[in-house]
């Protein structure tokens, strides 16, 4: 399931003009937003623009549609490459076209894969009604699945890739997974990475983790916190245990499906 109409992002020149092909109506939160609004998530996008420069090597795990994929690519330029991982099949055909659209396939590597932990067979748990909230575990209710394949990052990316330079994880509460197959290939990297994560402790704790776990994995890479404040459009600084306590705060709430976006690394000056 494919949609047919191209939307054009309302972003500043450059990187603009950018369009995306989106799924149809009432399927995905994501190209609903885009047909609305013409842009997703304005702050982290914003944070997109001031942190990925010419040449960089961005990774975008958890593509869906290709937003920050076509974003990222339009400002590493020819001399960049995006290596983006989307294993839903009807979102992967949208992130390829999308890709294609824009003039960017030189400088894309798309993958189905999924990253995690392992290397292996693995089931994708669909949405019924969200195309951009599948996951790679079972969850709290029923859902349909397709069989996928997982990959470790660091054996798919580290004969590819010397360094990292901006990694974007959204994978509805499988990050814990998949940076524990990134961080030996980022803690050794020539250069610091930023990364761009998404911390949902009830997510993680359906996965098997913990929103703990997944700050104290980031921790050892000895980077920067900075909690994304989308509302207030502004970085905060914090601490590893300071987000970790609110993790543990958070999970021992029942009901409580609190999440946020945060920065590890340098922040850029916005």
């Amino acid at each position: 399931m494919t949609g047919g109409e191209a939307v054009e992002l309302g972003l500043p020149s450059p990187p603009g003009p950018l369009r995306l092909l989106l799924h149809p109506p009432g399927v995905d939160l994501v190209s609903d937003r885009l047909r609305r609004e013409r842009c997703w998530e304005p702050f982290e996008t914003r944070l997109c623009l001031a942190l990925v420069g010419p040449g960089a090597i961005c990774v975008d795990v958890g593509a869906n549609i290709g937003y920050f994929t076509v974003l990222a690519a339009a400002l590493a330029g020819p001399a960049g490459r995006v290596y983006a991982f989307e294993p839903d099949p009807d979102n992967f055909a949208l992130l390829e076209r999308n890709v294609h659209l824009n003039g960017f396939a030189a400088r894309c590597a798309l993958s189905p894969l999924a990253l995690a932990d392992r290397a292996g067979a693995g089931k994708l748990y669909r949405s019924g009604d969200n195309l951009g909230d599948h996951q790679v575990y079972p969850g709290d209710g029923e859902r349909p699945w397709l069989p996928i394949r997982l990959a470790r990052g660091d054996a798919v990316l580290g004969a590819a890739v010397d360094a990292i330079d901006f990694l974007k994880v959204d994978t509805q509460g499988s990050e814990a997974a998949v940076l524990a197959g990134l961080l030996r290939h980022l803690a050794g990297q020539s250069r610091p990475p930023v990364l761009l994560v998404e911390l949902t402790p009830f997510s993680l704790a359906l996965a098997g983790s913990s929103g703990r776990m997944l700050v104290e994995e980031l921790a050892t890479l000895d980077l920067p916190f900075w909690i994304v404040d989308h509302v207030a459009g502004r970085l905060v600084a914090t601490e590893a245990e300071a987000l970790a306590t609110w993790c543990d705060n958070v999970a021992a709430t029942p009901g409580d499906r609190g999440f946020m976006n945060i920065l590890v690394g340098r922040g850029p000056a916005l």
